[in-house]
């Protein structure tokens, strides 16, 4: 603490000592160091990207301003910001209330304790200037072909996920990322499954910081993030824009995420039989796969409502029976329904060592996972089957599940279960239920 007091700007220190309270209070709002997360400050490491993926309100502006201003000071000169629209990067980038003009001080040094001040916005020529000559240039994603030929030291992509052309604006950028003895760019996004974000991911120059929107709770309204929690808690768009999870949506899948969160609700009161359903694994090594295990009830309607998903992976026989059984107590189950194509017999003894009088069926699966899971999609495409919260992992394994299975290659095992349930529930070519005359 004391080497950080110690770095701050002199004029920030003669008022803190002078006991100047409210000029020193407008030097240190400035002072970035003292407001910022650990996950809104640059990385250290000889790193070319810094990919920022945050939800909504985490900070990522502030962040990504911040560090052009830090760069600046630090020696940088020409610098690309690059935003979804030529608006997004005037009213955000710039002038936003994270923006450049606000995060930087009429008190910037640079390294040399030269003054360098608050940079001027030039509307008419699409660039923000510093006193020492320092410039940064706005384009917009929209126009790729305008970042052909500038050239700069350093970048500030924002909202990548968002660009329209993507891969013809992001390659332009990287072709003028030439200047400097270190190029680098600071990517502040969103996630949205991309296949060049996906890229970025994994290439080794880039460091990746995750975050979100609740780790900046101490500087958002409380009545907001209740309200986000309230309304788009489990739901895709708030898996994707509030805790910054890039969910896939697999093309030619049998559920999609919107069709999921359209059936989502509260678990009804009126369940009339419930059934726990159990796709045990072939091994219990880290490799293999998971043990599926799903519960499901059945309204008076005819209607099926998926209550849990209590899926584990690399666990001994022992482990998931037991994992099974305390689903199957904890919500009064009336059935215990256990695929037996892969333990036969096992299956049966390891669950009965668990609980011996068990009201327990076993299936033989004869089809394949995709023709068993056919019709199970035709009756959420009806509308007869809605989900509980908080099965988000079985949500992502359905709306990532084709003919050709998942691509990660991994084997389907909560989906699995999730089948066995529903369609003991509602068997295959039992139609909608009627009303027959008194």
């Amino acid at each position: 603490m004391t080497s950080l007091i110690n770095s701050l700007p002199a004029e920030a220190l003669t008022a803190l000592r002078t006991g100047d309270d409210s000029l020193a209070a407008v030097l240190l709002s400035h002072e970035w160091r003292l407001f910022a997360r650990a996950s809104q400050m640059p990385p250290p490491g000889d790193w070319r990207i810094w990919l920022i993926l945050a939800g909504r309100g985490f900070g990522k502006t502030r962040a990504g301003a911040e560090w052009v201003r830090g760069e600046i000071m630090r020696g940088a000169s020409r610098v690309g910001l690059i935003a979804p629209t030529m608006a997004d990067a005037r009213d955000i980038m710039v002038r936003g209330e994270s923006g450049l003009l606000s995060v930087c001080a009429e008190t910037d040094t640079d390294e040399n304790g030269a003054l360098i001040g608050r940079p001027v916005f030039q509307p008419s020529l699409r660039r923000v200037v510093w006193r020492n000559g320092a410039a940064a240039m706005l384009f917009s994603a929209e126009e790729p072909e305008r970042l052909r030929g500038p050239q700069h030291d350093r970048i500030w992509a924002d909202e990548l996920a968002a660009w329209r052309y993507l891969n013809a604006a992001w390659d332009m950028a990287m072709f003028g990322l030439r200047l400097g003895d270190r190029p680098r760019a600071c990517v502040t996004t969103t996630p949205k499954p991309r296949k060049l974000l996906k890229e970025l991911i994994a290439d080794a120059g880039t460091v990746v910081t995750r975050g979100a929107t609740f780790d900046n709770a101490a500087n958002l309204a409380p009545a907001f993030l209740d309200a986000m929690r309230a309304r788009y808690g489990d739901t895709a768009l708030g898996r994707q824009e509030l805790n910054a999870e890039m969910l896939e949506e697999a093309e030619g899948a049998l559920w999609t995420r919107e069709q999921l969160d359209a059936l989502r609700s509260a678990t009804p009161g009126d369940l009339r039989r419930i059934v726990v359903a159990v796709d045990p694994p072939a091994g219990a090594k880290t490799t293999s796969d998971a043990c599926g295990i799903v519960a499901a009830g059945l309204r008076a309607d005819g209607t099926a409502h998926v209550l849990a998903d209590a899926s584990l992976r690399s666990a001994r026989p022992a482990v998931w029976a037991q994992r099974a059984v305390a689903l199957y107590d904890s919500l009064e189950a009336d059935l215990m329904l256990a695929e037996v194509n892969q333990g036969g017999d096992m299956v049966e003894a390891v669950i009965r060592q668990v609980r011996p009088d068990v009201a327990l069926k076993k299936a033989h699966a004869s089809r394949s996972k995709w023709l068993r899971a056919e019709p199970v999609s035709a009756l959420y495409a009806r509308e007869r089957v809605t989900h509980a919260r908080g099965l988000a992992e079985l949500e992502d394994e359905m709306c990532a599940f084709t003919n050709n299975g998942l691509a990660s290659g991994s084997s389907p095992d909560r989906l699995d279960a999730l089948v066995w349930a529903i369609s003991e529930l509602i068997p295959p070519g039992r139609g909608e239920p009627r009303i027959t005359g008194l």
